[in-house]
């Protein structure tokens, strides 16, 4: 499976020059399977909501992630801020393909940051079938927790998409974390982080796609717009994972 990094430098609060951004990062690799955007990549990681956020039922964020994987035949995986029908406040990383849109809202949200006082969590992981691929869908802070991701808590997967705001300052920890939720789950890790400023942090990108065994497949250029291919392979995974057999020995929760 091919897919694309996009590591975009979001303009704060401006849904219509990130979606123009967007379709420019992406047209440079058309024809993958999957495009993954960084965390509320329409807006930046906007932790009040209110008066920006897009209307779920009218984002024409979500409309252009619609259009896109309709044109192009493929998938497309990305967090938006939004006010769903219930009223309440999403971060909701959709995954939308031409026949389909799921999504995922994020059940860790960023307490240090007052994410939470925006924003309702969300109750369960969720998995998503695409061209053989089995994908969990996370969001930024949910890295830290590796409970969370666990492979077979969450569900059968074969590879975990983050998407992220991580800001420069705590790069140590990413580099650490998204290989460790790679190794330990014997799992595909796509991790795509934005670059660029917003009103309270810089950051410097360091999205990549680390393999079962925790090698990097790809890493993207710090500090730097850029959308970069990189290639899953069922094959090695179901390889790595039946010649050293670590998920057999998993702990399962005790009730």
């Amino acid at each position: 499976m091919e897919i694309v990094l996009l590591q975009q430098n979001l303009v704060w609060a401006d849904p219509l020059l990130n979606i123009r951004c967007a379709q420019e990062l992406a047209s440079a690799h058309l024809g993958a399977d999957l495009y993954v955007l960084p965390e509320m990549w329409a807006t930046g990681f906007i932790t009040q909501p209110e008066g920006v956020a897009e209307l779920e039922a009218s984002s024409e964020a979500l409309n252009w992630m619609r259009k896109f994987a309709s044109e192009h035949d493929c998938a497309i995986s990305g967090s938006l801020a939004v006010k769903v029908e219930d009223g309440t406040y999403r971060n909701r990383h959709y995954f939308v393909t031409p026949e389909d849109t799921w999504y995922y809202d994020k059940h860790h949200l960023f307490s240090h940051g007052h994410e939470h006082e925006g924003y309702t969590p969300g109750l369960r992981p969720t998995i998503v079938t695409w061209r053989g691929f089995r994908f969990l869908l996370l969001t930024c802070y949910d890295l830290r927790f590796p409970v969370w991701s666990r492979y077979g808590w969450a569900g059968e997967y074969d590879a975990i998409i983050y998407v992220a705001n991580w800001p420069h300052s705590r790069m140590d920890a990413w580099n650490v974390l998204v290989r460790a939720r790679a190794i330990e789950n014997q799992s595909y890790v796509i991790a795509v982080n934005r670059v660029g400023d917003d009103p309270a942090c810089h950051y410097s990108g360091g999205s990549m796609v680390i393999d079962a065994i925790g090698r990097t497949v790809v890493s993207c250029n710090e500090n730097a717009e850029q959308s970069l291919v990189a290639t899953l392979s069922m094959d090695d995974l179901i390889k790595a994972r039946s010649r050293f057999s670590v998920l057999s020995d998993r702990d399962y929760p005790i009730v």
